[in-house]
């Protein structure tokens, strides 16, 4: 962006962005630019979710089945990573969850291994982090967010301690209560 706008550099731009998103705040806009799967995209609130889904052009929610979500998972933090290990880890075989996820192009082939018979190595694509509202990998919540985050759910639901532990953290629009103005999923 810096590049393209004869900026010194990408602080400049990234200072000029927090002035844009303040702007943006003061008016009450219904947009933000947003910082993901390191680039910026401009994305509508939460607030206005409910109205966007009612257009045609909107894309539907992506939703993935418990299989596809772990399989998902153990590719996002163990990768780059083979097919057997992600089945050792589940314990079934995952080669049409697999292939489900890379035609969603949540999953792609990075490289192969070394190991006998070099099978495929597997990894996110950049459509996981923007899915997923991460900038980069090292966003993934750790063993000790998770703890917490099991913890405070029992005091309150997933989707409230999520909003307020970690507002980058990707939930379904429709689990937070429109009067919230919360993370933003939605792009124009």
């Amino acid at each position: 962006m810096a590049q393209y706008a004869n900026l010194a550099d990408g602080s400049e731009a990234r200072t000029l962005i927090r002035h844009l998103n303040e702007h943006y705040d003061r008016l009450g806009r219904a947009f933000r630019v947003e910082q993901v799967a390191g680039g910026f995209q401009l994305m509508t609130r939460r607030l206005f979710s409910s109205w966007l889904r009612r257009l045609g052009h909107v894309p539907p929610e992506l939703r993935l089945s418990a299989p596809a979500l772990e399989t998902l998972a153990v590719i996002a933090y163990r990768q780059p990573t083979p097919r057997a290990d992600i089945e050792a880890i589940r314990g079934v075989n995952c080669g049409e969850v697999i292939r489900q996820l890379m035609e969603r192009d949540l999953v792609r082939i990075g490289s192969r291994s070394e190991e006998l018979g070099r099978p495929y190595l597997y990894n996110t694509t950049k459509r996981f982090l923007q899915l997923f509202g991460l900038v980069n990998l090292d966003d993934l919540p750790r063993a000790r967010e998770m703890r917490a985050w099991a913890a405070a759910s029992l005091e309150t639901s997933p989707q409230q301690h999520l909003a307020t532990a970690n507002p980058n953290l990707p939930l379904p629009v429709d689990s937070f209560s429109p009067a919230t103005d919360e993370p933003y999923t939605e792009s124009t």
